[in-house]
């Protein structure tokens, strides 16, 4: 057995891209447009670990998701600098809900409220600013 994706349903496909490529890092793999169907596919994967992707599914007509989508909990991806990524995703506009107090582990939320867990390659970073400082947002 093999593992191969994970589907999370997007109200904005452009906002989703604009998050988990330009901003999380990972890289469209392939695309699949379905007019029968009314849906648009888009597979994405880190740029280290193309083997496991995540499927965005945007509905064409039905943009009506809350909460990450019933009972979901969490996507999570290794990251070489926690420090780093947390900082670009803020200058993206994007909450950091669980800052990286750590220099382990952080938690941002994508366009459409799926939970994003952000843990460090390796040992934790050591401590720094503003991360020390910076308190929970909002929930994740």
């Amino acid at each position: 057995m093999r593992f191969l994706h994970t589907m999370v349903r997007v109200s904005d496909l452009d906002a989703s891209l604009h998050f988990y490529c330009d901003l999380l890092g990972l890289k469209e793999t392939r695309r699949k447009e379905v007019p029968a169907g009314r849906y648009t596919l888009v597979f994405l994967a880190a740029p280290d670990n193309p083997d496991v992707e995540i499927e965005l599914t945007y509905n064409w007509d039905e943009h009506e998701y809350t909460q990450g989508c019933r009972n979901f909990g969490h996507l999570a991806f290794r990251v070489e600098n926690i420090y780093e990524i947390c900082r670009r995703l803020m200058d993206g506009g994007v909450t950091i809900n669980r800052p990286p107090r750590d220099g382990r582990m952080a938690f941002v939320k994508s366009p459409d409220g799926i939970s994003i867990e952000l843990l460090q390659a390796g040992e934790p970073l050591p401590p720094e600013e503003p991360w020390v400082s910076m308190e929970n947002t909002g929930s994740w």
